[in-house]
């Protein structure tokens, strides 16, 4: 049997009515169609966290947000950047991690160690500003 995932206004919804009491849990369980002890839980939940809906401003969350989707998107850039310059370097396999292919090309152990040192994430920072 597969679990039921119910929104969170249904949860509100239900645990506000569990909160007002004028049904007893076992008739909001049957009108719901969870058990008694979900609606329960439910109400718990809705007690503890009301006092954080006060808590906390706005306007502070939203600044907060955006800084770390700026942040984000920059890492994003930084990385695909890191990626394509990966891609044009025939010497490395971005899906070894960075290690040599062992291919027809039989790169020189000078090659190597250059190509090696390059993918070194200080080299990252020196190419790119991260």
């Amino acid at each position: 049997m597969k679990r039921k995932k119910f929104s969170k206004e249904f949860k509100a919804k239900a645990a506000l009515e569990a909160l007002k009491g004028n049904k007893t849990v076992n008739e909001l369980a049957a009108e719901y169609e969870v058990h008694s002890t979900q609606i329960n839980t439910w109400k718990k939940e809705l007690q503890q966290g009301a006092s954080d809906i006060f808590s906390r401003s706005k306007g502070q969350d939203v600044s907060g947000l955006e800084e770390e989707k700026s942040r984000l998107f920059k890492k994003i850039g930084r990385l695909k950047v890191e990626v394509d310059w990966l891609k044009k370097r025939p010497d490395i396999s971005i899906k070894s991690g960075g290690k040599m292919r062992n291919d027809r090309r039989k790169l020189s152990r000078a090659k190597c160690r250059s190509a090696v040192r390059i993918t070194e994430p200080k080299s990252f920072e020196l190419l790119f500003g991260a």
